[in-house]
């Protein structure tokens, strides 16, 4: 039976407004979660890794181990292997994989991790499973996602509620699933994992700095980026609608009393140590 094959589209692309987010992450800020496992030996697979800033730092945290990192978008990979070298990183490599047939033998990674990568996929119960296929028996399978649902902001504003409702109308539209924070438990269970340690986290944007970096991105990835042409090539919005609520994201990033907070779910799921078939039959 030929392997399962990635359906959805990346609903952000690479614009400059998306990498100006992605390469803030780190792994502080974006896998804390995980942190506390991880051991200096530990081999990992790090999914969907973008520019490679959170790959970077988990390369420094297993010195004597070796972080394999892969993202389904080709050119994204010249910047993490950019990001790796800068740092003077040697147990890190690079490749395109796709999350739903990856290209490793079973059982081969110690920590197989993916940060906002699962709501943007046609199958995450599928990708779990392989996830948890080429990951050792007693490692671990970590996933953090946020939440477009559960996001909220203060004062009140109608325009980002029109984000909000377009964002998620496009993402489902391009197959994936944008309230996926709260979904990871579910998903996992449904993967066949029964260790499933599911937790909650926030990024918060309050300081003048925050909301102007925080608004300023939102508001050129809503005109300019890939999801810009997606939601106005799929019908969902016009040009007009959009620079609306472009504008709605600049107003709010100048209201002193502005706050907004993005909720992620997290799950550790730990692989039975008795569980050394693959996971076609969970």
């Amino acid at each position: 039976m030929p392997r399962a094959r990635e359906t959805a589209v990346y609903t952000h692309g690479h614009h400059e407004s998306v990498l100006r987010s992605h390469t803030w992450r780190t792994a502080a800020n974006s896998a804390a979660y995980l942190l506390g496992s991880l051991t200096p030996g530990m081999r990992i697979l790090d999914v969907g890794c973008g520019p490679g800033t959170i790959t970077a730092d988990l390369a420094d945290l297993v010195p004597d181990g070796h972080v394999t990192a892969v993202d389904h978008a080709p050119g994204i990979l010249d910047q993490a292997r950019a990001t790796a070298a800068e740092r003077g990183l040697t147990n890190v490599d690079f490749a395109v994989a796709d999350v739903h047939a990856l290209d490793h033998p079973d059982e081969t990674f110690c920590v197989v991790h993916a940060h906002q990568v699962l709501q943007h996929v046609g199958d995450p119960v599928g990708a779990l499973r392989e996830m948890r296929r080429v990951t050792r028996p007693g490692g671990l399978v970590a996933v953090r996602d946020s939440d477009y649902a559960a996001m909220t902001w203060y004062p009140a504003s109608a325009g980002l509620d029109d984000w909000l409702d377009l964002y998620r109308r496009v993402a489902r539209a391009n197959g994936g699933e944008p309230d996926a924070g709260r979904r990871l438990k579910s998903w996992a269970l449904a993967a066949g994992f029964t260790d499933v340690t599911a937790t909650s986290s926030t990024w918060t944007f309050s300081t003048e700095q925050e909301r102007a970096w925080w608004s300023g991105l939102w508001a050129d990835r809503t005109v300019a980026s890939a999801y810009a042409g997606r939601a106005v090539g799929g019908g969902h919005a016009t040009e007009a609608e959009l620079r609306a609520v472009a504008r709605a994201w600049r107003e709010w990033g100048q209201r002193e009393d502005g706050w907004f907070s993005v909720l992620h779910g997290e799950i550790l799921c730990r692989k039975d140590a008795k569980d050394t078939g693959d996971a076609k039959g969970a």
